[in-house]
């Protein structure tokens, strides 16, 4: 396993979400649910940028791996997923919408891995949907974990998480039909 920056900056994400989880576990004389949400969303929002940054430098520094390549999608899923089953617990994401994405994000990982076994990962390479997909879903979630009513008198974080999470989840299965509609010919013929 290669030991770089980039990878350890993936490990710092996976390191992220069991704090995430135990924050709402802390009695309220430790951390008021308030600041609780505020610090939980920040996080959501840095080991975010940390997906991006962890990538950037990767190609940057000319520091690409197998083994990264492996555990940057892990710890993507592993930290949506997570959040979402918070958000589900706390009835801040409606279910149907927190079991499209997840059952999505499991089924494109299969796909991806058995494309993968045929030779033909290439087949289901990352799309435009899938990318606005992730981009609403990593705007939306922060903003329900922050679940103000109004954020600085401007911004109704509930509501907008909310609709942010139903585009997601509009998206979600849009892509998964886009990515299963490529791989269909290869299962067909190799399958």
């Amino acid at each position: 396993m290669p030991l770089n920056i980039p990878i350890l900056l993936t490990w710092l994400r996976i390191v992220m979400i069991p704090m995430l989880v135990a924050m709402y576990y802390l009695p309220e004389t430790v951390l008021s649910p308030t600041l609780r949400d505020q610090v939980a969303a920040v996080g959501f929002v840095l080991a975010g940028l940390t997906d991006w940054f962890d990538g950037w430098l990767a190609r940057r520094w000319n520091q690409t791996s197998a083994f990264g390549a492996f555990l940057d999608p892990v710890a993507d899923k592993l930290m949506v997923c997570t959040a979402l089953l918070v958000l589900l617990d706390m009835q801040r994401v409606d279910t149907v919408i927190a079991l499209i994405i997840i059952g999505r994000e499991i089924t494109i990982s299969a796909l991806r891995e058995w494309m993968a076994t045929l030779g033909a990962r290439t087949s289901v390479a990352v799309h435009w949907l899938g990318k606005f997909k992730t981009a609403a879903q990593m705007a939306a979630i922060p903003l329900l974990l922050l679940d103000q009513r109004t954020l600085g008198g401007y911004l109704d974080a509930h509501f907008w998480g909310a609709r942010l999470a139903e585009i997601a989840a509009v998206l979600t299965v849009w892509s998964m039909m886009y990515y299963l509609k490529q791989a269909w010919p290869i299962i067909k013929e190799r399958g």
